[in-house]
């Protein structure tokens, strides 16, 4: 991983800031509601303990062998239905409407209160609609019998009365109230009767006052009018169960201690619902600016979740069925609160229950929007993430561009230090050698080292000159004291010795010639004459002789051109031509093919047209470790048991090359190796 990269990763650390403020806004956010928990509570007490001193308005009527499920309820209507069979123009939803298994299918039917009315709605699944008119409200035998709704009212002792919906056929339809006496028209009942696929809807405004406190729905379906057909009631006992509808006393209490921003739901020990006061909506209307969806998902990331608000409001059924409402209900108080994942709006809600003479008559439950904690929330949040994102940005913008000036000063250092070693003089002053930093004591550090290194190449450079020089004259004293003693008389052995001496210094005459060659073609190259000449035939020649030495090996000319004029010295430049032949013919095997190869390009480093001459060998491939070592001074990459070369062939060849202006490469191709000299043209 790159050092740009290193810093990147270190300066997502920055993440941390907002991380830590992300958290403080939870807490915060966390201690707000809860100081809005406790007061909301302290509120609900004091409004639980005021409730309480009217126990008669909690009172249900209904006796113990009566099921809570037997029980109708009475939905407060904010506006009364048209009596037209409908149900479209009720201000309820469809979720308020009750369920029973029908003979056909579902029966669904919902009461509510307007003023001084009940309205009942009813849907009847029914494949087959049997109508009737007065003579099948009484069947005798024989009688006609007909699909009809009855809704049986009964305030205990006295006796239970029905009121029944028959109809003649669709439209409006007259009621008619059965007591002990007979059925007699009930002309203040308004019904209408409308049929729909699949069966009829009925719709009904009755006033309170013929309706005693026990309410229950019961539906005849019939097939034929010579058969009573299947009963379906509302109610599992013999008699229906008390009729629960909201208390006007309740609210008005409440509504004068009730604060703005607040609701109330009154319940009785049933969990039906006797009361609600007050709107959270006015509330909520007061936050203005509109919360994004960043910041809400980061807001709903962030803080605690909620349960969503849909599950705040009073239930459609008219029922209160929440645990914490159940808590209460059982006489603990309890608390939860609602968020909406969409606006994030949040609603506190506890739960007191109501108690008389230690006794649980009911629970009021007492709601409040968070929407001023959730404002405060929003904005400090908002601020939080966009100073973060900002000081996160500048964080990864110093450090990355830190990171490339870093980056960028390392690479100079190290193309430096590279290209260093492949010049002849080694160069010491590298680039951050005055910098004060780490980086700047590495520069010096690999300066010191480059030194040291070319003070040690150019001893070896010069090594092979020196000891010329100096071997010479004690070689000579050696070469003179063996003629003179080939003039003495000696025993054979001795003249066996004398001849060995004798060879051996012949050897090392030969030895420091060849070390010698260097420095001499060194002052060759510095008062040569130079000449204008066609390389060509230059190298045709001198490869036919190689032909005629090296008779083990076989040579090719390739040339691209007829002429390739240049200027310098032809004779050192055969003498490069035999250092690189000789190279090859050591490296190959015989008959092999080595291969010469003449073309003119362009330079592309100097824009000027160039020569190149290439000799290619099979053979072992270069080492790389010697790449950049093998056109040094008695530098030989020969096997070690061939302890009798120097190493000098390549650095002449290096030394003619670079005296001609040109350059001397060496490249491992396809099964050997090949050496490249780019000399300039004319």
């Amino acid at each position: 991983m790159n050092l740009k990269r290193q810093l990147l990763l270190v300066s997502l650390l920055t993440l941390m800031l907002p991380w830590a403020g992300c958290e403080f806004i939870r807490e915060t956010e966390s201690a707000l509601r809860q100081n809005q928990q406790q007061l909301l509570a302290g509120t609900a007490r004091a409004i639980a303990g005021r409730l309480a001193q009217y126990p008669e308005e909690f009172a249900v009527h209904a006796g113990a062998s009566h099921l809570i499920g037997d029980q109708l309820y009475g939905h407060e209507l904010e506006s009364a239905p048209n009596v037209d069979g409908y149900f479209d123009d009720w201000p309820l939803t469809e979720a308020s409407l009750r369920s029973l298994p029908g003979v056909d299918g579902p029966i669904r039917f919902v009461t509510g209160i307007f003023e001084q009315y009940v309205y009942l709605y009813i849907e009847v699944a029914d494949k087959n609609i049997v109508y009737g008119d007065m003579g099948s409200l009484l069947p005798i035998a024989g009688g006609r019998h007909a699909d009809r709704v009855r809704l049986i009212s009964h305030s205990p002792p006295y006796l239970e009365e029905s009121i029944s919906f028959t109809a003649e056929a669709p439209g409006p339809v007259v009621a008619y109230v059965q007591n002990p006496y007979g059925f007699e028209p009930a002309t203040t009942i308004h019904a209408h009767w409308q049929d729909v696929p699949g069966g009829y809807q009925l719709e009904a405004r009755i006033p309170r006052n013929l309706l005693g406190t026990h309410l229950g729905v019961v539906v005849n379906n019939t097939d034929n009018a010579n058969d009573a057909g299947i009963r379906s009631a509302s109610f599992a006992t013999r008699t229906p169960g008390p009729f629960v509808s909201t208390s006007g006393e309740l609210a008005r209490i409440a509504e004068g201690v009730l604060q703005p921003g607040m609701r109330l739901l009154v319940t009785d020990v049933n969990g039906w619902r006797i009361a609600t006061v007050g709107d959270l909506r006015s509330q909520q209307e007061t936050i203005t600016a509109p919360v994004s969806t960043w910041l809400r998902f980061a807001y709903d990331a962030l803080l605690e979740p909620g349960k969503e608000p849909i599950f705040s409001g009073p239930d459609a059924s008219g029922r209160e069925q929440q645990s914490y409402i159940v808590t209460a209900i059982g006489g603990q108080r309890s608390a939860v609160w609602f968020q909406s994942a969409d606006s994030g709006r949040a609603i506190v809600s506890v739960a007191e229950p109501v108690t008389t003479a230690n006794e649980t008559i009911g629970a009021i439950v007492l709601q409040q929007g968070t929407d001023e904690i959730l404002s405060l929330t929003n904005q400090t949040l908002a601020r939080l993430m966009n100073a973060s994102i900002i000081a996160m940005l500048v964080v990864a913008g110093v450090l990355l561009g830190y990171a490339s000036l870093l980056s960028q000063r390392i690479r100079r250092l190290s193309t430096a230090a590279e290209q260093a070693l492949e010049s002849d003089r080694i160069e010491t002053i590298l680039p951050s050698a005055d910098a004060a930093d780490e980086i700047g004591d590495l520069s010096r550090s690999f300066g010191h080292v480059l030194g040291q290194l070319g003070d040690y190449n150019e001893y070896l450079r010069t090594l092979a000159s020196k000891l010329s020089h100096e071997l010479r004259t004690p070689l000579a004293i050696v070469s003179s004291s063996l003629e003179n003693l080939e003039h003495e008389s000696l025993s054979d052995s001795a003249l066996a010795y004398t001849a060995r001496a004798r060879d051996g210094t012949d050897r090392l005459r030969k030895i420091l010639s060849a070390m010698s060659e260097a420095s001499r073609v060194e002052e060759l190259m510095k008062n040569a004459d130079t000449e204008n000449f066609d390389l060509r035939p230059v190298l045709e020649s001198t490869i036919n002789a190689y032909r005629d030495i090296y008779a083990e090996r076989s040579f090719t000319f390739e040339c691209d051109g007829s002429s390739f004029p240049m200027s310098g010295s032809p004779e050192l430049i055969i003498q490069m031509l035999d250092k690189l032949i000789d190279n090859a013919v050591s490296f190959s095997a015989r008959g092999n093919q080595i291969s010469v190869a003449l073309s003119a390009e362009e330079d592309d480093s100097r824009s000027k047209p160039c020569l190149r001459l290439r000799v290619a060998n099979p053979g072992p491939p270069l080492p790389e470790r010697m790449r950049t070592q093998m056109f040094d001074s008695m530098v030989s990459m020969r096997p070690h048991k061939d302890n009798k070369h120097l190493g000098l062939g390549l650095y002449v060849a290096k030394i003619i090359a670079d005296g001609h202006g040109g350059r001397i490469t060496g490249e491992n191709i396809e099964g050997g190796v090949e050496f490249s000299v780019l000399l300039p043209s004319l």
